[in-house]
């Protein structure tokens, strides 16, 4: 018998808790399994011994389900970047030690590309020398920019959230007689992923967003200005979705960065709307949804965490079963319609800080709106409505304080 453990990193979801039902879900299935623990705070909890015992925590099906529609990290996050080993191993010897100490053979990392990062340090360290501790990366991110895999845990759910925000947005603004133009700024710093999957408001006849602008995607704002003069000859109320990393060239981004180096973004949709004000003249407004795409789980997409849950269990499989080690969990779709995909694995070292972008070819010649490729793509993530449970006419969320 021994013991294995989980953490979680990175931004929040609205599918993490998800994926973490799904690797105690898995661990439960294995006999050899006696212990869950969970670190707080990712691996900074690892390093510092704060481990909790789900099995205590998670006490029947309905603590179970509840935590699958909880939105957030309810064992908290971190950015915490391990240096690396052959010239600091102090952090790796007391994660060692932690794992000695409970007994832990396993460890399933949930987190974006920089988590993938820890999960490839900590498997060269232990393969290195000579422990023999199983790390498995699951996928999990908004910006479903993470390679090797089809799309992350936590987009589906984030892209319904903008699409339908969007919809209403585009109610609001059509009911003035006044031409406006609103600007959406959508998360997305290096791939415009999410700005993309507004597309989908498409597939019911809303033909707004009437532009989409990504960071994969030439933009200029003399270009801009004339695509929204061309959208307004034919649409009174102009929409806009726009990745919060597309540059103007103005300085808009900020300076200010993370563990991992990355720069925190945004103003683009503020910049563009005085920009627009000036040169256009009518009602114009800038809207960013800032962190609220990352957690409303109150219209996620059944399809994202029931695959969530599912990467997490597959992951303990992986590693206690065929042992995996070094290695992401990845969907591989095999088809759109009907949608199907199956999970397999990926070598840490191709995943570890890389940064998928969206596809050039979806773009259109204008590089002001995406193809039906992208569509197609996006669709099939956003299908189903979690039953959630009310309480108060608010959803319930599984807390640790409660």
């Amino acid at each position: 018998m021994f013991n294995i453990a989980v953490a979680q990193s990175g931004g929040p979801t609205a599918a993490i808790n998800a994926s973490l039902t799904g690797v105690f879900n898995g661990a439960e299935q294995e006999a050899q399994v006696d212990e869950i623990y969970g670190a707080e705070n990712g691996i900074e909890g690892i390093i510092n011994d704060r481990l909790l015992n789900l099995r205590s925590i998670l006490m029947d099906e309905h603590d179970k389900q509840l935590l699958m529609t909880t939105p957030s990290t309810i064992l908290g996050s971190c950015r915490f970047k391990l240096k690396d080993w052959h010239e600091d191993d102090s952090d790796y010897r007391k994660i060692a030690e932690t794992f000695s100490r409970h007994n832990i053979r396993a460890f399933f990392y949930i987190g974006g590309n920089d988590s993938m990062d820890t999960v490839m340090k900590l498997h060269s360290y232990f393969t290195e020398k000579g422990i023999d501790i199983k790390v498995v990366g699951v996928p999990k991110t908004i910006d479903n920019d993470v390679t090797e895999t089809d799309h992350t845990p936590g987009f589906g759910s984030a892209a319904k959230y903008v699409a339908a925000t969007l919809q209403e947005i585009i109610r609001d603004s059509r009911v003035y007689s006044i031409p406006s133009v609103t600007i959406v700024e959508i998360m997305g710093r290096d791939a415009g992923w999410l700005a993309a999957s507004s597309c989908v408001l498409r597939a019911n006849g809303e033909p707004a967003p009437h532009l989409i602008y990504l960071p994969e995607g030439e933009f200029s704002p003399e270009k801009y200005l004339n695509d929204v003069k061309q959208a307004q000859l034919r649409y009174k109320a102009v929409i806009v979705a726009i990745s919060e990393g597309v540059s103007a060239g103005n300085g808009v981004s900020s300076e200010i960065v993370d563990a991992f180096g990355h720069k925190y973004l945004s103003g683009i949709g503020k910049w563009l709307e005085e920009y627009t004000k000036d040169h256009i003249g009518c009602k114009v407004r800038s809207i960013e949804l800032n962190v609220m795409q990352r957690c409303s789980s109150h219209i996620a997409s059944l399809t994202d965490l029931l695959e969530a849950e599912r990467i997490g269990r597959e992951a303990v499989k992986s590693a206690l079963v065929y042992g995996a080690s070094g290695v992401m969990m990845c969907f591989h779709r095999l088809s759109n319609n009907p949608y199907r995909v199956e999970i397999t694995t990926a070598d840490i070292t191709k995943i570890a800080n890389q940064e998928k972008k969206f596809p050039r070819e979806w773009i259109n010649q204008e590089g002001n709106n995406v193809t039906v490729d992208a569509l197609n793509y996006f669709l099939p993530l956003i299908q189903g409505e979690p039953k959630l449970e009310y309480r108060n006419g608010i959803p319930i969320h599984f807390r640790l304080d409660q």
